[in-house]
Formats: C-alpha cells, structure tokens, sequence
C-alpha cells in the first residue's frame, strides 16, 4: 500500500504551459521566450519544469541564478540554451565555459578573466552584457556599458551574445520609473548597434513589465513569477495566470483538550473553550513560516481551521473543533484549493509582509514534489549524465 509523505507540494505542469500562453500572447517576440528557473524554479523543481517546457516547446532557453543551477541542468542532459543571470566567481568560469553555459557580464575585469579562460580552454564563451538602467545591483550605468560590450566583441574567445537590463518596479502597474528605464534601455541600443558589427539579443523585461507592455519592443523576455502564477497582481492578463503549486499535509494526531490549556512553546496560545487540537507534520523548516503563528490558519475538509500556538521547525498545531468529522490521516491544505475555499500564495506571503516568491522558494527538501503530467522521461543519455554539451 502507496503511504503519503508527511508534506508534499502538487505541481500543475500543465498550468506552467497556460501561463506561458498567456505570457506569449503579449509578445511580438513569440519564440524570444526565456524562462527562469532559479531557485529550483521558484521552488517548483527546475529539472521537472525544464524537461516539461522543453517537451511542450514552451520555451528554448532558461535563466538560472548560479552556476550551481546551471550545471545541475547539464549534468541531467539538459542541452538548451542556459543563461546565468546573477554573478558568478573566478573558481566557476572553467566549468561554466566547459559546459556552454552563457554569464552575464558585469564590469571589465571579469570579461578579460572570462576571456583568458576561454582561451585556455581553447573555446568560445556566450556572453550577456548587464547594464544598470536603474536597478543599483549589478551591471554598470550605460556609458561604461558601452565600453564592457566593445571589450567583449573584440576579445577573441568571447562572444557578445545578448545585452540585458533588470526592471526595479513592475510589481505596481504602468510604474513611469519602468518607463523610463526601457528608454534609457532603448537609447543605449541605438548606441551600441551604431558601433557593433553584429546585434546582440537585448532583454529587459520580467513578467510584470511583460503584462503592462509586452517586450517592451526587444528581442527576449525573462519570465519567472508569471509562468509560476504567483505573480502579486491580478490585473488584466494576470487574472488569467493559474497558481501551479498548491501545498499539502495531513493530520497525524488528534486531541480534546480543555479550555485553559496551553498550545505550543511558550504558550503563545491558550485555548478559551473546549475544543479539538490536530497536530499537524509541518513547520518552518518545510516551508510554513514562522511569522504565521497564531495567526493564520489552513484548510480542513473545505473549511478554514486556525493555527494556534507558535510553528516550530517540524510541527504546527491547528484548532479543528468547530469542524466535524475530523480523523488523522486527513489531508490539510496549507496553500491551494480544498473545496470553495482557496488559500493563494500572494494572500499568504501578504500576511507575512513579503513577496509571493519568498513562500514558494522557502518549501524545505522534505517537501516531496509531485508532478501533474509526470515530467517527460529523460532519455537514456540524460539518465546517465552524459548528454550534457562539452563546447
């Protein structure tokens, strides 16, 4: 007999195919299609979602944080094109260009490292040069842009494959900031195409600026939180993403208690009548934060039941007294649908006083992942680690 784990996360892999629909229908570039899948896509599994998207044509390159991500990807035979758009050290560049995974470049210096590496390595590497439009974290302002691309075009092992900025407030709809960011961005293309001998790819927008203006008139998008329909806004377009994780455990074990009795450390909750208390195998550690204590509450039979007491790292406790018919084993919906109710990732992370991407990047290892479809099987090759591209 098949036993459940004590917490697993469902993952709708057809509801990442829709909300890339949707994205695409805002584009002009329909095959300029980047998706991330940094911090094991959003915390949704990156090596599921990348064998999915590919199978589905979806998407034909994906954006990652780290080397790290990046060669995980190749050594499970993902060949797609791989951007890593964060920055990476100087003990990185060797395998990173051994595996053709493309850097985002920032300043000078670390173009000429990448550069004398390559060169030792005797290969090419793909580069995408930063410019800071606004944003104030990585990449220098146009005018020094200018001269980090020139360097990179010249350089004999290098090549200048894209150019990219990064939007600093597309969470709020027609921000004029954006606005003035994808000009700055569009003025420094007609510079750097006046002077290149060949165009580069420009990207700028993420998937908020996507749902305001589309590709903001360049060659690639990068969408994250909108393939993942945990974007904050569900305006216009974005009232058609669908949520593709939702989060379950189950009750292993039930107690009546009286009025007066203290729940959990230092008893941050003490019940005011009679009532049932389930205990519940899920805590910070797997995800459901701390900050929720005492203070929010989960689904039970379709019906709201309230966390009391403090979450710890592996439990948390929930009053199901006014629910009938309350039995351990029952499944208990932490985000997601149970009947007509719903519990949404952006509800909860607005709760906590965060971002909808924090709640789903922080579902702990022992979440289980469960795929709907299962993700497309590898091939033998992948199986064995050995698909991965040398150069």
């Amino acid at each position: 007999m098949k036993t459940r784990p004590r917490v697993w996360a469902e993952i709708d892999l057809e509801a990442v195919s829709h909300n890339l629909g949707v994205v695409r229908e805002r584009l002009h570039c329909k095959d300029g299609v980047m998706l991330v899948v940094k911090a094991d896509a959003y915390g949704h599994g990156a090596l599921a979602v990348t064998r999915h998207v590919l199978a589905r044509g979806d998407a034909r390159a994906f954006g990652v944080g780290d080397s790290h991500e990046a060669l995980e990807l190749r050594e499970a035979g993902i060949d797609a094109p791989l951007l890593i758009l964060g920055a990476i050290v100087d003990g990185e560049m060797r395998e990173v260009i051994r595996h053709d995974v493309a850097v985002c470049v920032h300043s000078l210096d670390r173009a000429r490292r990448l550069d004398a590496e390559a060169r030792r390595q005797g290969r090419r590497c793909r580069v995408h040069v930063m410019v800071d439009t606004g944003m104030g974290r990585l990449g220098p302002f146009p005018e020094k842009a200018i001269e980090v691309a020139a360097a990179v075009e010249q350089a004999e092992h290098l090549v200048l494959e894209g150019v990219a900025t990064h939007f600093s407030s597309t969470s709020r709809k027609d921000d004029p900031f954006t606005r003035r960011q994808i000009e700055r961005f569009g003025r420094f293309r007609e510079q750097l195409v006046a002077r290149t001998e060949h165009r580069p790819v420009f990207h700028a927008a993420n998937s908020g600026a996507i749902l305001d203006a589309g590709d903001a008139g360049f060659e690639m998008v990068r969408v994250g939180a909108a393939a993942y329909g945990v974007l904050p806004r569900r305006d216009g377009p974005a009232s058609r993403l669908r949520p593709a994780l939702a989060l379950r455990t189950q009750i292993i074990y039930l107690k009546d208690v009286p009025a007066e009795t203290p729940i959990s450390y230092e008893r941050m909750h003490v019940t005011g009548r009679k009532t049932r208390i389930a205990t519940l195998p899920i805590g910070y550690n797997d995800g459901l934060r701390y900050g929720l204590s005492n203070r929010w509450h989960v689904l039970v039979k379709g019906r709201r039941a309230p966390i009391v007491g403090a979450v710890s790292m592996d439990y948390c406790m929930v009053d199901v007294g006014e629910i009938p018919g309350v039995r351990p084993g029952d499944t208990v919906t932490i985000l997601g649908d149970d009947g007509e109710e719903r519990i949404t990732v952006p509800e909860m992370a607005e709760a906590l006083g965060t971002v909808p991407y924090e709640v789903t990047c922080g579902l702990g290892k022992r979440v289980q992942r469960q795929y709907r479809p299962r993700p497309a099987r590898p091939a033998l090759s992948e199986a064995l680690g050995v698909g991965a591209r040398e150069g």
